[in-house]
């Protein structure tokens, strides 16, 4: 599934994920649009962001969501790690799965941002690597 076009002296960039969902009846899940400008751009996302140096995926995790979406992270657990070459970048996502928080998740930064039931989830415009997302996701849900 992962296309060999990045080289291989491609530097990975670490990214820590944040799957964040409210257990109701039916699930919802938290997701993002990203700027026109952005890598990827105009395609939703789970929310989180670059892992700097010296600082954990989760450590990241929790500092992108509060910067990203104004919430803070109370309890989350491992969802998957996915590597994915791009034709210019190669990334690493750590994916968290979110399912407690203090705080109410909205677009902190003037981005686009909605909750979603599964469904609508599934009809959104992803980056290619998120596909892998969904469908751990949809083995779940």
């Amino acid at each position: 599934m992962t296309p060999n076009t990045a080289t291989d002296n491609t530097k990975t960039v670490d990214v820590a994920v944040g799957v964040i969902i409210q257990n109701t009846q039916t699930p919802k899940f938290f997701v993002c649009k990203r700027s026109a400008n952005q890598h990827q751009g105009n395609k939703w996302e789970f929310p989180g962001g670059k892992v700097e140096a010296n600082e954990s995926a989760d450590e990241a995790l929790a500092r992108e969501l509060l910067e990203e979406i104004g919430i803070k992270v109370i309890q989350c657990s491992p969802l998957i790690v996915i590597t994915f070459n791009y034709p210019d970048k190669r990334v690493k996502l750590t994916v968290r799965l979110v399912t407690e928080f203090s705080g109410v998740a909205h677009g902190a930064e003037g981005q686009e941002s909605k909750w979603v039931d599964f469904k609508t989830l599934k009809s959104l415009e992803f980056p290619e690597a998120n596909q892998a997302i969904i469908e751990k996701l949809e083995a779940i849900y």
